[in-house]
């Protein structure tokens, strides 16, 4: 969660571009975990004893949109990691190529 936090801070900020690949990894595991999470709230026929879940369609999307921020967020940082122009610009440094890089 603390790891969340910062991210949605330095996305917001937009002042370190070294987050990109270690927010894209975050956030895809993250979203990958909550898909069976969810699809497991939504489809599975919970029993009523001796720990009962979820039984009505509403009891399920109540629950599933208490989870819906944990996948939302992830997604849109890994659409701002992908897309962003401040993610994927590249500095002057960066244009160089390796073959020229070795001349030098």
């Amino acid at each position: 969660a603390l790891f969340l936090l910062t991210d949605v801070f330095v996305c917001l900020t937009g002042g370190c571009k070294w987050i990109r690949t270690p927010a894209i990894i975050y956030s895809v595991h993250v979203a990958t975990t909550l898909i069976p999470i969810l699809s497991h709230v939504l489809f599975y026929n919970f029993p009523s004893a001796p720990h009962p879940g979820p039984q009505t369609l509403k009891e399920r999307l109540t629950l599933v949109s208490i989870y819906a921020p944990y996948l939302i967020i992830p997604i849109m940082i890994v659409l701002t990691m992908l897309f962003s122009s401040t993610y994927n610009s590249s500095s002057p440094k960066g244009n160089t190529s390796s073959k020229s890089k070795k001349q030098r």
